[in-house]
């Protein structure tokens, strides 16, 4: 049996929202301005704290954008995902044979934190 060796997060936390996407670099500003409005959308939800897309500076990186959200907790997060409106368009996106892109999401806890006038893990 394997044990999982992180801490218990205290309910109702943070949390912090990765996506990666793998998409041929010929089509990241469609799918940034697909992205836009699915992310303008989630940024009306409860919980919901700032995201940010971060785009590759090479055209041959593997992930050619990366999104990182904070939600005030993991129910904000997943009571806005259920939103219908939310999920057909994340459905539309999947199967849009127009635009290939595979995406990676998860949600993700802080697990070692530096700052710059200390440099020393928080």
């Amino acid at each position: 049996m394997v044990t999982d060796s992180r801490p218990a997060t205290p309910a109702n936390s943070s949390v912090t929202f990765i996506n990666v996407f793998e998409v041929a670099a010929e089509h990241v500003d469609a799918f940034v301005a697909r992205w836009e409005r699915r992310a303008a959308l989630m940024s009306t939800k409860p919980g919901f704290l700032d995201t940010r897309l971060h785009r590759a500076r090479a055209s041959d990186s593997r992930f050619q954008l990366v999104n990182v959200a904070h939600w005030e907790s993991q129910e904000a997060w997943e009571a806005a995902t259920a939103d219908p409106d939310f999920r057909e368009r994340t459905r539309a996106a999947r199967e849009d044979e127009q635009l290939p892109v595979t995406a990676s999401p998860s949600l993700y806890d802080v697990a070692v934190e530096f700052v710059a006038e200390a440099g020393e893990p928080v």
